[in-house]
């Protein structure tokens, strides 16, 4: 009957269960997915400080308007690679992958691809 909220949940759980066994450290911080319908949102995370070191995502003016659609795989993979350009600009090369509990597939998939492809090393 509530599909949307037990998927909702079971992601939740996941990303859980995926964040106990990762740690974002100023050396090696936490990349950060998230994605919605219309977007998807990346991050580097120092969880030592609590703090964000870079964020990118397709709200983002650099993307807006090199972008036609946001919720495609090609939007995905633009925010990667501002994602990872940002992060060379602070001199941070490796990060720790944190998928948010969604599966490593289609949008996901294309963001880390573009971080690679910047530059990121995970």
């Amino acid at each position: 009957m509530f599909k949307h909220k037990d998927k909702k949940e079971s992601r939740h759980k996941r990303h859980l269960r995926v964040r106990a066994k990762l740690q974002g450290t100023m050396e090696r911080p936490r990349l950060a997915v998230y994605r919605s319908e219309k977007h998807i949102y990346a991050q580097l995370i120092d969880d030592t400080k609590g703090t964000t070191l870079v964020s990118a995502s397709t709200v983002d003016r650099e993307l807006r308007d090199s972008v036609e659609k946001t919720w495609n795989v090609e939007a995905a993979n633009k925010v990667g690679k501002l994602l990872a350009s940002k992060a060379q600009e602070k001199g941070i090369t490796r990060v720790v992958f944190d998928r948010g509990g969604f599966k490593f597939q289609g949008r996901v998939k294309s963001l880390a691809d573009g971080a690679r492809e910047g530059g990121l090393q995970f």
